[in-house]
This record gives structure tokens, sequence and C-alpha cells, in this order.
């Protein structure tokens, strides 16, 4: 952990999104040096699912030892915005570092991203830090050491980054282009830079996309915290900056990276739009399996409990690795699952054992098998056979391959979601 220096004391911050995760993080950091926050964030009533709200964030604040101003700012309303700004400087006399954190996600393909959508993290993302960008410059060239910090990444034009949520994408590199265009604009008055995490960061947003246990693969927003405060106690001159979290730490010197995993030892998810290493273990697995291709005896046909997979043509039925893991699912099948889940699941695999096949978890008993489902899919997924077998035996978490663009999702997220959890109890079996 990196340690606080005080030279944050005094300081007023205005964090957009600070009533928890992220934002609420980097407010806390700054707190134990004595600085004035303003939480700028729109929860002012308790949240049905997501905890905290900005009156509780400004109790923990000035527990930690800060100031705190709550102000209810939804960032898509410009006079909220200016009313918080506002009230800021009458409160604490100015503005010394603005946080854009607030931020929409929706990771759908375009035709499955609603217009609603669409408008959410535009405004947000985009228009958000962009208005609030405009809202605090006057206050902050008036500073002796001001700072704007996006939360957005380095912009990687990779077409992978695209294709899977186009939107989304466009939103986070609209944030990213406002610190490309100030930070030259507000040379030598303003600096203004981008922080973004290497690995997955377990926040609320993050339970809800990746499902239960997606908390073992990210850091606690500690890391994000340390970064920021970091970057923040640097001088104005240090600006036009797209930062990696970890990268920035080990070069001040951090080097135990444990403290900040939720459970340290797992491996950590990647964040978005960082491009991942070859991992020459899963290309060795790739070419195993492509090896490992041969007809499955008579005794293979049935499932762990000797229950029979019903295909379309036994003849038909590709043999190999893809098959067997197809079997093994149907004889791990339980109503339990079924229950869980009421989805159904159509996989578009390409390579050795490729073509269609389906998981159905919403008829009775539930089913699995090669051809199409017998109802239409809630869900399609298309990937390679060999990324199949090895997400289906968990050597690749579909998270980080929906991620890394090895696989493609349409249909129902929140179903797709549910599949992780029934692959994590699956594992063991298969």
């Amino acid at each position: 952990m990196l340690p606080n220096t005080g030279k944050l004391a005094g300081c007023t911050l205005f964090i957009t999104g600070a009533s928890r995760g992220i934002g609420k993080a980097i407010a806390l950091k700054a707190a134990k040096d004595g600085a004035n926050v303003v939480i700028a964030a729109k929860t002012a009533e308790p949240h049905p699912t997501l905890p905290g709200t900005i009156y509780t964030a400004a109790e923990e604040i000035e527990a930690a030892g800060g100031k705190a101003l709550p102000c209810i700012v939804n960032v898509r309303e410009e006079q909220q915005i200016i009313n918080a700004v506002e009230k800021a400087v009458k409160t604490f006399g100015g503005i010394d570092i603005l946080v854009n954190n607030a931020s929409a996600i929706s990771l759908t393909g375009t035709l499955e991203t609603t217009t609603k959508k669409v408008n959410l993290m535009m405004d947000v993302n985009v228009r958000g830090t962009y208005l609030t960008s405009k809202a605090c410059l006057p206050h902050l060239r008036k500073s002796k050491n001001p700072h704007i910090l996006n939360l957005s990444p380095p912009m990687n034009l990779n077409p992978m980054w695209f294709k899977n949520h186009c939107a989304y994408t466009i939103s986070k590199y609209g944030m990213s282009m406002c610190v490309l265009g100030m930070a030259e604009e507000f040379r030598g008055e303003v600096a203004v830079n981008a922080l973004w995490p290497k690995t997955a960061i377990h926040t609320a947003a993050m339970d809800m996309l990746g499902g239960a246990g997606i908390e073992k693969q990210c850091r606690k927003t500690d890391i994000l915290a340390d970064a920021a405060y970091c970057i923040l106690t640097k001088p104005k001159t240090f600006t036009g900056n797209f930062i990696i979290d970890e990268v920035l730490l080990r070069e001040e010197g951090v080097k135990d990276f444990d403290v900040y995993a939720i459970a340290p030892g797992h491996t950590l998810m990647p964040d978005f739009f960082l491009d991942v290493e070859i991992d020459t273990a899963a290309v060795k697995q790739e070419r195993y399996g492509r090896k490992s291709n041969k007809k499955l005896s008579g005794s293979q046909q049935e499932g762990a409990d000797g229950a029979k997979v019903k295909t379309e043509s036994a003849a038909a039925e590709p043999s190999g690795p893809v098959a067997e893991t197809f079997r093994l699912i149907q004889g791990a099948m339980t109503e339990e699952y079924v229950r869980s889940i009421q989805g159904v699941f159509q996989f578009e695999l390409s390579g050795d054992g490729g073509g269609t096949w389906y998981i159905d978890l919403k008829s009775k008993g539930g089913n699995a098998g090669f051809g199409k489902p017998p109802v239409t899919a809630d869900v399609v997924m298309s990937m390679s056979s060999a990324d199949f077998v090895k997400m289906f035996t968990g050597k690749l978490k579909p998270t980080l391959a929906f991620m890394s663009g090895k696989l493609r999702i349409k249909g129902n997220m929140a179903l797709a979601i549910k599949l992780e959890k029934m692959l994590s109890q699956l594992n063991s079996k298969l």
C-alpha cells in the first residue's frame, strides 16, 4: 500500500460517482490527509441492491479525517453540476482537483444496445465528463496545483475492443479524448490525466457484470485509490498521461501487489482495452486439443450418470473434446441448475468438432447436445471449439474470454452471467 504524505491536506476534491466503489475509495484516501471532498453523485436514497449513498459516504470521509460535502448530482443534468460546483466553492473556497469517475456500462453489441442505453453511456461518460470539467475549470485555474483525473483507458484501436460493445467503447474513449484535448489546451495551467486499472476491480458493478465468484479474479479499489493519490500529488507539469495503476505503483516502489488482491494467489482478470499477453500454456493446450480428436468408444456415448445424450443424429455428431465435453455436461445436469438458470444457450463453434451445439436449462431435467436447441435460444455464444473446451474445463474464464474477444455473446447477458456461475460448479466434474 502507498502511504499518505499529507500533500492533499486542505485541498478540495470534486469527485463524481463518489458514493461507492472507486470514487469513494479515492475520496477516503484523500480524506486521510485532511482533504475536503465534494461527493457529487445521484444516490441520495438507499438503492435496493447497491450499497451506499452520498450521505453514508460523507460519514465515512469525515470519520477518515476529511471534510465532506454531499451533493445530489446526476451528471446528465448540467444545472445539477453547476449548482454543486457553486456550492463547493462557497463551502470550501475553491476546487483543486476534479475526478471524473461517474460511468455507465452496457456490454452489448450494436443491434442489442437500446437507444436508451446508448444515450445513457454517451450522456454520463462523454458529455458528463466534458460538462463537469468545463464547470470546474475556471476554479481549477485559480488553484496552486490543479488536476483533472478521468477514470478512462488508453485508446487502443484494436478492433476487438469495438466489435462486442461498440457504444461502450466509444463512450469510454470519449472520456480519454477529453484528456488528450484538455491536457494540451490547459498545459501549464491544469494537469489532465487518465487512470485505468490493469486488472478487473471488485465493485458492485463488477458483481452485476461477472456474477458470484468473480471477486476472486479482482483487485480491491485500494489500488486505484493509491495510484490516483500518487498522480494528484504530482506537480501540474505531469499532464496528458494515460496511466495504468500497477505500472505507476511499480515505478513508485510498490513491490507487494498481493495486498490489493481480493483472493491472493488467484489468477487476475485483465481489464478492458488492454491487450492480453499470449498465454503459452493455453497455446499448448489448444494444440493438444487438436491432436486428441479421436473417435469416442461406445461406452463414452453416455453422460456421467448414464443418461443418453439427445442429438439430431448419432452419425452426424462430431467426436473429440467438444463432443465429450457436452456428454459430461449432460451427465452433470441437475434439476437445481434448470430451476436456477431457466435459459437456453446455443453455441456456434469454429474449428475441430465445431458446428452448432446447445445447452437447454429451461426444459424439465435439462438437455445438451449437437444441433440447434429444441426451442429458441436465449443466448447465442460464438467462439472456437478449442476455447470452448478450455472454458468448460475451467482453463479459461468466460468473462476473460468475452473481454479478450475470444467469446462473442448475443442475447440475454444476465443469463450468460448465470451460466458462468454454473460453470464454476461444474468444473470439478468436467
